[in-house]
């Protein structure tokens, strides 16, 4: 399940970021000063003057200076909320291939938020296009750790990864061409298995920057890029590996989420969450859905203060956190997932009987109805899903959390959306 707050555990952790990252990465006061322009150009250039951006933006100090102090602590906050939610099966000498890493992302996140994990020995390769942003990522990888003993492995893997120029057929990620550098905690260089499958495999604020380029009407496109995307992570993991993808919250990469879903259901690869099912995805099923899409939103009140007030000082303000994002599960044959649809359909049925629907995830905020009732919207196996329930009800429908719904026997539907209208189970 998804958590609305940071553990306390993790808050103490992740409120060290800020100043691990001014201490690792010290910048003249001039330059300072000078920062939250930095931020709010570089804020454009990913969004709304993203055409004139180049591959090796991060490349420019400036650049990569605003990205570790603005994008690289908000990104973790995201991932600091998702992942203790996810079962991520880890164990000794699991490798986890971190396509698109950045400044090791990811891997701080799972630091921070999996201390059990930090006692085993686990290896990553992390894989990305910009040199400057991996080296950062060692850096402030090696400054979040601390005195720390660490027994993870990281291999720092320079690759530009191209869907259209992709050999998919290739298991492992292992570029002809490709540089790449490999440490240890110690600094000191190993080799890399670069043959080997991951265990889990992650693709976190990647995607995005293949498909931002197509129409938002381009869904054929849309859902092209997402068959290779599946097809590109799923020949890098093992097979009984994991896969992760985090998009933004914005309503191409919801869709995206929702065809990435569909062509991993194709591999045999079952989604474990948000969904609560693997039937066909609600939010692109039809066309009286075109207006949602799966995303998540959370308040950030338990940012640190120096990053609330550095991002106010940019002009980009951040009252809510929102991502879409996909974690699915392996079928090793194909009768596998096969069996788990009849076990569904099953279950669908027995709920049908008592008038209940297995779970189903809130995916929108709470917003008044007629007849002082209150709504949120839910996916389930059903389809889109309307609540309606009374104000006492509403702290139950969180953001994100994975309920039961109640149907009446006449199965009405909201008009606007086509929702299937339901109360909670249990009330």
């Amino acid at each position: 399940m998804l958590q609305n707050e940071l553990t306390r555990n993790i808050k103490n952790d992740f409120n060290t970021v800020p100043a691990i990252i001014e201490k690792t990465f010290p910048i003249p006061l001039r330059f300072k000063k000078k920062l939250p322009h930095d931020i709010a150009g570089l804020s454009r250039l990913l969004t709304n003057a993203r055409g004139g951006r180049s591959l090796s933006y991060l490349t420019r100090p400036n650049n990569l200076t605003a990205y570790l102090y603005y994008f690289l602590p908000w990104n973790l906050y995201r991932l600091c909320l998702l992942l203790p939610g996810l079962n991520l099966r880890l164990k000794d000498n699991d490798l986890i291939t971190d396509l698109g890493c950045g400044p090791l992302t990811f891997t701080s996140a799972l630091w921070i938020t999996y201390p059990q994990l930090r006692d085993i020995y686990l290896e990553f390769n992390c894989v990305d296009r910009s040199a400057p942003a991996l080296e950062a990522g060692k850096k402030f990888f090696a400054s979040l750790c601390g005195k720390e003993t660490v027994k993870w492995k990281i291999n720092l893997i320079k690759e530009d990864i191209n869907l259209k120029k992709a050999n998919l057929k290739t298991a492992a990620v292992n570029p002809k061409n490709a540089n790449s550098e490999e440490f240890n905690a110690a600094g000191q260089k190993s080799e890399n298995k670069k043959n080997k499958k991951a265990a889990l495999v992650c693709a976190v604020n990647l995607f995005n920057e293949i498909y931002e380029n197509l129409s938002h009407n381009n869904k054929t496109g849309l859902r092209d890029t997402a068959a290779a995307a599946a097809c590109y992570m799923n020949k890098r993991a093992d097979s009984e590996a994991s896969i992760l993808t985090v998009e933004p919250g914005v309503p191409q990469a919801g869709y995206f989420i929702s065809y990435l879903r569909g062509a991993f259901l194709e591999l045999n690869r079952q989604p474990e969450s948000p969904c609560t099912h693997n039937a066909p995805c609600p939010l692109i099923k039809g066309q009286k859905n075109a207006k949602r899409w799966c995303h998540f939103a959370f308040e950030s009140t338990d940012a640190p203060d120096e990053l609330l007030c550095l991002s106010a000082a940019a002009g980009l303000p951040k009252e809510r956190l929102v991502f879409s994002y996909l974690y699915t599960s392996a079928s090793s044959k194909p009768e596998d997932a096969w069996q788990k649809s009849l076990q569904s359909q099953e279950a669908s049925l027995l709920a049908k009987k008592h008038k209940k629907d297995v779970k189903t995830r809130v995916i929108s905020d709470i917003f008044p109805l007629p007849e002082n009732k209150h709504g949120c919207y839910g996916c389930s196996s059903k389809g889109l899903v309307l609540f309606a329930v009374n104000k006492n009800q509403i702290n139950r429908l969180k953001n994100g959390s994975a309920v039961t719904p109640f149907f009446n026997a006449d199965g009405k539907r909201d008009i606007k959306s086509g929702a299937l209208i339901a109360g909670l189970a249990g009330e």
